[in-house]
């Protein structure tokens, strides 16, 4: 196996994978549509396809050649319609699938996540065996659904719905289920977020001392799927990534904001800052706004739950453990927005 076609490649997590495989001299195809930003990309020797992976038609001829599909492409936010989330997530997904059988390709790598174990608050440590669990039950949730649980259930579904694929077409099916990711070119997933938002020298933000919450840096997550690639492994296979152990989110944020050089805002406590979030997500979701405020229930909860996983299995199978520490990986990370001039 020397070929390798990436969907999702223009991305965050995407283009961290690619950046890996190239670095690794490793022929690497790139599904993208004709729109995509590709400058995440720039400078590596890629090849690139065109295709859109919600029509599905065509879609074999670019994977045709490669020995395997490494499927990453995703409606990976908090935010718009479902049917969005279904056609891309699911759909897309399963368009993949067929693609890669009628092109002759065996070996495929998902990208799933973490939370269709269930991201609420517990003190249980996770695995691979733990049950679905996707949809947070949320207050207020059967009036107006929270959209993050749109990213959530739609992830699972398309888990299950790969699985069955693969299974009635003897595929060797890796899914790779990433903690909270974070690193260089993240703008999505909150890290970013937080920081811009300190820095604007605001006083309070959400957050709490008492609960744990399981990152990774991209650049480690990124070996993970070389690694993966790399041990050829057979039949279906689900692996958590992460690092070795959850850390507590209020050091996480602390790390970030002193490597920014800014001061990090006190904790506001959940029961302050919640109805505010609820209003405004109840607001935005009357006037149908294209954008997320910056508080929402599923953010909210977010800085105050407990979230732990197992990464046993990505040792055990993969030999795979981060390579950088959360210091090591956040200064790398704000190292580049600083570059970037973004901070």
């Amino acid at each position: 196996m020397n070929n390798v076609m990436i969907t999702g490649a223009t991305g965050f997590i995407g283009s961290h994978i690619v950046r890996i495989f190239c670095e690794n001299q490793i022929h690497v195809g790139c599904l993208m549509r004709e729109t995509s930003n590709r400058k995440n990309l720039n400078g590596l020797p890629i090849e690139i396809k065109i295709g859109d992976i919600r029509e599905g038609e065509g879609i074999e001829t670019a994977f045709q050649g490669y020995d395997c599909v490494i499927h990453n492409a995703a409606k990976a936010e908090d935010w718009g319609h479902y049917d969005e989330f279904f056609q891309t997530n699911v759909m897309g997904t399963l368009n993949v699938l067929r693609a890669s059988v009628k092109a002759g390709v065996k070996n495929i790598i998902l990208t799933a996540s973490n939370s269709v174990y269930g991201e609420e608050n517990s003190f249980i440590v996770k695995d691979e065996n733990s049950p679905y669990k996707s949809h947070y039950k949320y207050f207020g949730d059967g009036v107006f659904p929270c959209k993050l649980n749109y990213y959530r259930d739609t992830k699972a579904l398309a888990k299950k719905e790969a699985i069955k694929f693969a299974k009635e077409h003897d595929l060797n099916l890796t899914i790779i289920e990433p903690v909270w990711v974070y690193g260089e070119r993240e703008f999505n997933t909150g890290f970013y977020e937080y920081i811009k938002t300190a820095g604007t020298g605001i006083v309070f933000l959400p957050g709490s001392k008492k609960n744990k919450f399981h990152v990774v840096y991209a650049g480690d997550l990124a070996r993970a799927y070389l690694a993966a690639y790399k041990k050829h492994l057979v039949g279906i296979n689900c692996i958590l990534i992460g690092n070795e152990k959850a850390e507590s989110m209020d050091k996480i944020y602390r790390l970030f904001c002193l490597e920014a050089g800014i001061r990090k805002p006190f904790n506001i406590p959940k029961i302050l800052v919640y109805p505010i979030a609820f209003k405004l997500e109840l607001l935005y979701t009357i006037f149908r706004a294209k954008k997320p405020p910056l508080l929402t229930r599923g953010r909210v909860n977010m800085f105050y739950d407990n979230i732990e996983f197992s990464v046993k299995k990505a040792e055990e199978l993969l030999g795979f453990t981060n390579q950088y520490t959360l210091e090591e990986g956040i200064k790398k990370t704000v190292a580049w927005y600083k570059e970037q001039k973004l901070i």
